[in-house]
């Protein structure tokens, strides 16, 4: 087992920045594959990024290629999703997620998730 907790949402103006982080913990030392998710209000959860056990391998949705970037340090068990110039588009609750089986875009293959934090880009 393994909980998740998301912080560091908020409301900000177009333009602005934010830094999400998500850690770990549980019973759980093994350390895995995570990604950050988004779902807006009548919308599917979509994938945002995700990013590789050792962080060397990184995906971001096209919509956030070269504005957002996903990293993580293991020793503390966090991820972090730098969020820049920020678009109304982005306003969604973000979530991160744990995959034991791999690197995967599908929601699907992520077992255990945060509870989730707001988001909202004004214009």
């Amino acid at each position: 087992q393994a909980q998740l907790v998301e912080s560091g949402g908020g409301l900000v103006q177009a333009g602005d920045s934010l830094r999400l982080s998500c850690t770990v913990s549980g019973r759980t030392s093994a350390i895995y594959a995570m990604g950050w998710f988004r779902q807006a209000p009548g919308k599917e959860r979509e994938v945002v990024a995700i990013i590789s056990v050792s962080g060397g391998v990184t995906y971001y949705t096209d919509s956030v290629k070269g504005r957002f970037a996903i990293s993580r340090d293991n020793a503390k068990r966090t991820v972090y999703l730098q969020m820049n110039s920020l678009k109304p588009e982005d306003t969604a609750v973000y979530y991160c997620g744990v995959n034991r089986e791999g690197f995967s875009r599908a929601k699907q293959d992520y077992d255990f998730w945060g509870q989730g934090t707001q988001v909202t880009v004004s214009s």
